[in-house]
Formats: C-alpha cells, structure tokens, sequence
C-alpha cells in the first residue's frame, strides 16, 4: 500500500481518523503498512450477520451497506458506511458473530486487518485501545438512542 492510501485511510475528520488520531507515524504505518487495501465489486459480501470475525475492514473508498435479517428471510438496511469507517469492529473485539452483514454497493477499496495483527496492535497502542472503547460506547448510547425513539413511536402509534 503506498503512502498516500495510509493519508486517504487515516485521513482527516473520517472514523478511522479518529481512532488513529495522535498515533505516532510508526504506530500508523504497522497498522495500514503491513497490510494492502484491495478493489472490491459492488455487492461483494465482506461478512454475514452471525459469522465470526476475522478481523476488521477500514474502508477506504466507496460504499458498504449495513443489513439485518429475520429468521423468515426479511432484510433491513440500516444504514451505509462510507470512506473512512471502520466495519465489523466489535465483534473483532468480542470474538463472537458479527451484528451485521456488510456488502458492498459500489466498487470499493477496503484495508482488512487480521483479528490477531488488530489486538496485538491495541495492546502495543494504549491512546487508540481508549479511542476504541469511546467509539464502541458511542455506537451503544446511539443504538439505545434509536430504540427509545422506536419504542415512543409504536407507544404513540399504539394510543391513536
């Protein structure tokens, strides 16, 4: 990967900028260095909702659709990633199944970075380990922020 896709990777103002943010230089390139982004074509599925993680995907450009789905078959988009996100970090962190299914809606160039090189680079990287814990603790309080409005909504619904 050159040099100028660990600028577009890490750049300024993106998620993964703020996760990698004040790293130093070193640190940086161990993470996006030793690894190589790859083109991708629209509707490539990169994990399923339930399989565990390999690792994580740092996308670098183009767009990835999040889903969900019933056990009858049904599927919810909730929402698309863009340049800059970090996609499938918690269950990376957990070891357990993945919440989502990611698949790309356009070409796509995405950096993967193996579960093992990401927790042994957390260890190494206390600053960004901490980053980790505010960004997964911001995705908690959004989540629980969408279910109370959900569940006002249906309450409302309910009463009219």
């Amino acid at each position: 990967m050159s040099r100028n896709h660990n600028v577009t990777v890490l750049g300024v103002g993106q998620a993964s900028d703020r996760l990698f943010s004040g790293a130093p230089a070193h640190a940086l390139r161990q993470i996006a260095g030793a690894h190589n982004a790859h083109e991708y074509p629209s509707g490539t599925l990169l994990f399923r909702e339930g399989e565990l993680s390999d690792g994580i995907f740092i996308l670098c450009r183009g767009a990835v659709k999040l889903s969900v789905g019933s056990s009858h078959g049904e599927s919810l988009v909730l929402r698309s990633a863009g340049p800059g996100e970090i996609l499938g970090l918690s269950a990376t962190l957990t070891g357990q199944g993945h919440e989502v299914t990611a698949e790309t809606t356009t070409t796509s160039q995405l950096l993967f970075v193996r579960r093992k090189d990401f927790l042994r680079y957390l260890r190494e990287h206390s600053d960004v380990c901490l980053r980790v814990v505010e960004s997964l603790s911001n995705d908690v309080h959004a989540a629980y922020e969408r279910v109370r409005m959900l569940g006002l909504a249906r309450i409302r619904h309910s009463h009219n």
